[in-house]
């Protein structure tokens, strides 16, 4: 049974006030081309078992570890996930768990976000982490928001080694705003070339991605001192593989001002393109203008430790001009996980898988190399790296996908000088037996 509580006089009510005639009068802006007029051809129903039978039959399409080995990554990577993980986050204080509105019965949900915050600054190097935003690609284009917020500027420079679906959600952001985007190109090493950039004083923001979408190693360092030779644009570092920072020095102990991206790494299952955890963390001075929500630890009036929900920057809460964001959520359960798997390795831990990652690329890598295939830059890299290979490999790949290998993502679609390379990605996962299968498969 559907429930309409509003009655036709309700809504010729309603209709009124916005000034229009008909509910159809409320999609008038779109292009009648973009109506359906005919109704959806869907099938008819099934039954539990036929509907399973179907699922499943879908699923054997696709091409998934373990059946196959998937030398994918372009920004989602196959790690291996504890058992603890699992059967932790099944429990129904965490599974059921919503938005924390009434702090005093959600105590045990707002201490989960305040130590995955904690977390991520301490692997980040920054002050202060939100509770996490919708993906990684949201955390950027929110991060280029805030830094427009901060500087008081129109105009932000964006690396086109960002990862490409990253920039499009980041289009898509800033294009009704009137703000322009800056496109900085990376140079002969795969890393982003700042020598063109001028005029920083007009600049909001600058972000780059480390390990970039090529699997570079960006050289932060040099690029913070670049930027803040104007003391107004912030220094932003995208990533989306955060297991990089387990091994290379945080983005904050080499100038950042904000770090955004990707967590799916941490203990969420890739699970066919979502969800995702999108990473925010940030200096002191950006903390009242960060998006979404900060919880912050406090005590009672008998001096026990408590949490609360400390900032909350949704128009919801505050006047809505002075809101700084429309982030409605978090993705709570997703930041529980990642917080749980951070908590799990721990330091240590962490430090040895990211270790163990990026030596497994570099193994592949190498392999390559001595079979001809190289890699077009000469950047250092962490767990992925470019290769190109000869003409008519595009064949070769058809042939390897039918032996259950997927052997990278081309990258022709999205970078037309590098069509004819491929992005490979070997993890924790690969083992030394799958990679040398795929060194003697694309020699012969």
């Amino acid at each position: 049974m559907r429930y309409l509580p509003h009655t036709e006089q309700d809504i010729q009510a309603m209709l009124k006030v916005v000034g229009v005639d008909s509910l159809a009068g409320l999609f008038a802006t779109i292009p009648k081309d973009c109506w359906r007029t005919e109704p959806l051809d869907l099938p008819k129903p099934m039954s539990e078992w036929e509907l399973n039978h179907h699922m499943d039959t879908l699923a054997a399409d696709m091409a998934a570890t373990p059946e196959h080995k998937v030398y994918l990554g372009a920004g989602s990577y196959d790690h291996y996930i504890p058992e603890t993980i699992r059967q932790l986050i099944l429990r129904g204080e965490f599974f059921t768990a919503y938005t924390p509105y009434q702090p005093e019965i959600s105590q045990g949900t707002l201490q989960a976000i305040y130590e995955y915050q904690t977390l991520v600054t301490a692997l980040l190097g920054m002050d202060v982490a939100n509770a996490s935003m919708y993906d990684g690609a949201s955390g950027l284009a929110e991060a280029l928001l805030m830094s427009i917020r901060v500087s008081r500027r129109k105009k932000v420079a964006v690396s086109t080694a960002i990862n490409p679906l990253y920039r499009e959600v980041v289009k898509t952001y800033l294009a009704p705003t009137g703000y322009e985007i800056i496109e900085l190109p990376y140079g002969a090493d795969g890393r982003t070339d700042l020598s063109g950039l001028a005029n920083l004083e007009e600049l909001a923001g600058v972000a780059v991605q480390s390990p970039n979408f090529f699997g570079c190693v960006e050289d932060l360092k040099t690029l913070a001192a670049k930027v803040h030779t104007d003391p107004k644009p912030l220094f932003i570092v995208a990533f989306s593989e955060p297991l990089a920072y387990g091994l290379l020095k945080s983005p904050g102990s080499l100038g950042a001002d904000v770090a955004c991206g990707e967590g799916q790494s941490f203990g969420i299952p890739r699970s066919y393109g979502g969800p995702g955890l999108g990473m925010l963390a940030a200096t002191k001075k950006c903390l009242r203008s960060m998006p979404g929500r900060l919880i912050g630890q406090t005590v009672d009036q008998d001096g026990k430790r408590g949490f609360v929900l400390t900032l909350a920057t949704r128009e919801q809460h505050i006047r809505r001009e002075k809101a700084t964001s429309n982030i409605c959520s978090n993705q709570g359960l997703c930041a529980t996980m990642s917080a749980m798997y951070m908590a799990s390795l721990g330091g240590t831990g962490i430090r040895k898988l990211a270790r163990l990652n990026h030596d497994k690329a570099q193994y592949l890598k190498n392999g390559l190399a001595g079979a001809g295939i190289k890699s077009p830059f000469t950047a250092p890299t962490f767990n992925e790296f470019v290769a190109t290979f000869p003409d008519g490999f595009d064949t070769t790949y058809r042939q390897l996908l039918e032996k259950k290998i997927v052997a990278g993502v081309p990258l022709g679609p999205w970078y037309p000088d590098l069509a004819g390379s491929y992005l490979l990605c070997a993890t924790e996962t690969a083992s030394k037996e799958d990679l040398d299968e795929l060194i003697k498969e694309v020699q012969s």
